[in-house]
């Protein structure tokens, strides 16, 4: 399994293209702005796009859906209980300030424990409410992206619509009762591991 992380829009967020180096088959993690970008990642390693899928619903993580799922096809793949904010992500951004362009409905909902395949390689999805009500991880092996779940010293903000300080609280607990040696991909900043947010994360006071 091969990570490419595109970091994009004003409010920088990881981008994860992942493939498999085999089949050159490949998903895209939160493409939230700077389509010409990604499509350049994928258009430069021949990579064939399957899955867009949204680490949760706000418009700084699918600001590119639109048109990425316009130049591949691929499949978009979200939790459905995030469908009403990712559904009203211009509202948000027009509040921000942000341009957005509105994507299209997604073509599946993932559940806990629902497992996504790409080759040789599968994710597990786990539902981590908090930042939002269907905010979801991706597991694979010992790594997991925590879209806006946890981030390298800090977590995702919980006043935004359909957060909860009490969810997160649990979310949290789950992510960091992952093995120490995780590598923890979030959705903004540094990666980090599951052993260094146990020593230096912030939140674990609120535990």
């Amino acid at each position: 399994m091969k990570i490419e992380t595109v970091v994009v829009g004003p409010l920088q967020v990881n981008c994860y293209i992942i493939y498999d180096e085999e089949t050159l088959q490949a998903v895209v993690v939160d493409p939230g702005d700077d389509l010409k970008k990604i499509l350049g990642m994928l258009r430069a390693k021949k990579l064939g796009l399957g899955s867009i899928i949204c680490t949760h619903g706000h418009f700084d993580h699918i600001g590119a859906v639109s048109g990425l799922k316009a130049e591949t096809g691929a499949e978009i793949v979200l939790n459905q209980e995030d469908l009403s904010i990712y559904q009203g992500g211009h509202e948000l951004a027009s509040f921000m300030g942000y341009p957005f362009v509105q994507p299209p409905d997604p073509d599946s909902f993932v559940r806990e424990g629902d497992v996504l395949t790409l080759g040789s390689i599968s994710f597990r999805v786990m539902v981590t409410p908090g930042h939002s009500p269907g905010s979801i991880c991706l597991l694979s092996g010992n790594t997991a992206l925590t879209g806006d779940t946890v981030f390298a010293g800090s977590i995702g903000r919980t006043d935004f619509p359909g957060g909860s300080l009490a969810a997160m609280k649990k979310s949290f607990a789950r992510v960091i009762g992952l093995p120490p040696e995780t590598l923890l991909l979030p959705g903004h900043g540094p990666a980090t591991t599951v052993q260094d947010e146990i020593e230096t994360n912030f939140f674990m006071h609120e535990l």
